[in-house]
């Protein structure tokens, strides 16, 4: 299966370029016969050094995504442009295979000498062989969550690659990541009780393998909320879950978190789900029934995604695929 991502949108490539280190990005058109050529030796250069958040392939069909390819000035095909740390560090505009070989061998070699794992930083997780962070496979524009507490983030902030605030302020009670507003606190919390019920479409079909759950609730003060405990997973659902509706409905995989789960320096919890059961995955939805603790409020601040990525979905038709028993 190829590594390649193919980019859908601008917003999709902003995404890669912020959750990896290194993205290689080929802009091309269908008709041009360069870039036929050179796309073999691309997508095995793809296959030898993609490794996930830390070397990223992308394409771009500047036929289908004009605005990417005038933002970033490609009047020539094929152009090859290499990003580091989301900043531009080369742009190859010709069909030249030894060349771009030469400087993403570099570059690669240049990365592996950070060290860097590879997730993020932060959440100080090291991915199983073979897999990848495919977070941004998510379809933020139909995420629905319910019982979330307007006070807090929306459900799209689940989903960001940036370090939560609560990590850099102590004691779990951090400010959103815009001009250090109070009011934009990035993570969400429940409302009128302690259940979520999170509703995760995906851009293609997926085989998830493991979630990252992190929150990061205040250590004392008043009403402090609770850390996901109990967490119903339901696959290839065509819509959000009514809590009624949840208690009819069998789900694909039922959680339960312990204290001991939860990493004590990024507040992460790994769950790792029966991969025979989310194979052919178009949907996630994801209900927290309760909390650990006694609170009144569940917290949760960002939710990662590790598996493999297959065939991109038409976004105009969310149907389900199959929902497991």
């Amino acid at each position: 299966m190829s590594k390649t991502v193919n980019i859908s949108s601008a917003s999709q490539l902003n995404n890669l370029l912020q959750s990896s280190k290194i993205v290689v990005t080929d802009f091309y058109a269908d008709w041009c016969g360069p870039c036929k050529q050179i796309a073999p030796i691309y997508e095995q250069l793809s296959a030898e050094l993609s490794r996930p958040n830390h070397i990223t392939f992308a394409k771009v069909n500047t036929e289908q995504q004009k605005e990417v390819a005038q933002e970033y000035q490609v009047t020539a095909l094929p152009t090859f442009i290499i990003f580091k740390k989301a900043k531009i560090v080369e742009q190859i505009k010709e069909a030249d295979p030894r060349k771009l070989q030469s400087i993403i061998k570099k570059l690669s070699a240049e990365a592996d000498s950070d060290g860097a794992n590879g997730f993020g930083e932060w959440t100080a997780v090291i991915l199983p062989k073979g897999y990848s962070d495919i977070t941004d496979q998510v379809d933020v524009r139909g995420l629905d969550l319910l019982n979330s507490d307007s006070d807090y983030g929306t459900a799209r902030i689940l989903f960001e690659s940036s370090r939560p605030s609560a990590l850099d302020s102590g004691n779990g009670k951090g400010k959103g990541p815009a001009n250090g507003d109070e009011e934009k606190k990035d993570w969400v919390e429940s409302d009128t009780d302690e259940q979520l019920m999170l509703y995760i479409p995906f851009m293609s079909t997926l085989k998830v393998h493991t979630l990252h759950i992190t929150s990061l609730p205040p250590k004392d003060g008043e009403d402090v909320p609770m850390r996901p405990k109990t967490i119903q997973i339901y696959s290839n659902r065509a819509h959000v879950l009514g809590f009624d509706e949840a208690e009819d409905v069998a789900a694909t995989q039922e959680i339960t978190l312990t204290p001991r789960d939860w990493d004590e320096k990024t507040g992460t919890a790994k769950v790792e789900l029966r991969f025979v059961k989310f194979q052919n995955v178009t949907s996630l939805v994801l209900f927290v029934v309760d909390g650990e603790g006694d609170g009144e409020k569940v917290r949760v601040d960002r939710l990662r995604i590790v598996g493999e990525t297959g065939e991109k979905r038409d976004q105009g038709k969310l149907e389900k695929v199959g929902e497991h028993e």
